[in-house]
């Protein structure tokens, strides 16, 4: 059957519209992941909410709701951070002006303790010696490195902005959307198609609540740990590696800020025991309580789960966490009706 010229025409006006609209494609997925998960809070907080208040006025008062509930842990966990790493900095530049001593732990490392003393002794006692390696450091290259930094922190609040905006819309209008692509998908599948939105519903919601949970668990572990390893403000630095840890690898920056800020204090060995017991939680969070609670409503096998989750999250950053198993739950669907309607009789 050859396509049309109205089927050609339609098609490539879609490629370009995708085309045009590709830098929002982010955006439009986040909302659209945030919308379905939190469709059932939105229904009942609308049915408590007087009804004097316009619909649009609803919308925008939960939106406001879960932006604070979401950004606002994220934002402030990252502020905590800085002014840490900025502490750090500053008693780095004044113990550069007497010459770093090398911590006593440094020696005691298996084979490579005495090399690394003696390398810390030739490039850092000195005073003033971090300055000139600082100062030697190519200017291209950071710039470039700044630049890129800039860029990435403008285009993520760009794609937070608009993910706001949409979600706005997707409260909106969620009841008429989710009809019209029911009565497509019927139209096209049949009756079946119903229980192809179930599966990607569900599959969203579940993969939602296992990242809250990852980060709840990242946080109570790691608070956990940092207390048993003796670390200075333990429950405090277990909320910022939580908040950050529902992003995965952004934990791991918390954890290594903690060691580099307990090592420079001369807690060599506090240091040590908070990066493994942290990193350990962590990844502990991200390749087993993930995945295992992300199959509980997707009936997906655990493997399967978790290359789901990975691929997600290298194609398409965070929202991939959601999208990735989503993807991979319908192919799995699609890919048992097909069989079972192949099935010689």
């Amino acid at each position: 059957m050859r396509p049309t010229l109205g089927a050609v025409c339609a098609a490539l006006i879609f490629l370009v519209a995708g085309w045009v609209l590709r830098g929002f494609l982010e955006a439009l997925l986040a909302s659209t992941v945030i919308a379905v998960a939190s469709w059932p809070l939105y229904r009942a907080f609308d049915a408590r909410v007087p009804r004097r208040l316009p619909r649009a006025a609803r919308s925008a008062i939960f939106v406001a709701l879960i932006a604070t509930f979401v950004l606002v842990p994220l934002m402030l966990a990252l502020v905590a951070l800085v002014a840490e790493a900025h502490a750090t900095l500053l008693a780095l530049s004044e113990a550069d002006r007497r010459g770093i001593g090398a911590p006593a732990w440094l020696a005691h490392i298996p084979l490579a303790g005495p090399w690394l003393q003696a390398r810390w002794l030739h490039d850092l006692a000195r005073p003033g010696a971090l300055s000139v390696w600082v100062e030697q450091a190519d200017p291209a290259a950071l710039l470039s490195w700044a630049k890129s930094l800039g860029q990435f922190t403008l285009r993520h609040l760009f794609i937070v902005a608009f993910t706001v905006l949409l979600l706005f819309f997707h409260f909106q209008n969620g009841e008429a959307l989710w009809q019209a692509l029911r009565a497509g998908l019927r139209e096209r599948v049949g009756a079946g198609g119903d229980r192809y939105l179930e599966v990607a519903r569900d599959t969203v919601r579940s993969a939602v609540e296992s990242m809250l949970l990852v980060g709840l668990f990242a946080g109570l572990g790691t608070g956990l740990a940092y207390g048993m390893a003796g670390v200075p403000h333990a429950p405090l630095w277990g909320a910022i590696t939580g908040a950050l840890g529902l992003v995965p690898f952004l934990g791991y920056v918390a954890v290594a800020a903690l060691a580099l800020q307990l090592a420079m204090a001369g807690a060599g060995a506090t240091a040590t025991a908070s990066l493994v017991l942290g990193a350990a939680v962590l990844f502990t969070g991200d390749k087993v309580v993930r995945p295992a609670m992300g199959q509980s409503r997707t009936r997906l096998p655990y493997v399967w789960m978790l290359m789901a989750c990975l691929g997600g999250f290298g194609a398409l950053g965070l929202v991939g966490l959601v999208v990735g198993p989503v993807a991979v739950s319908l192919s799995r669907e699609l890919l048992a009706d097909h069989m079972l309607r192949w099935t010689p009789r």
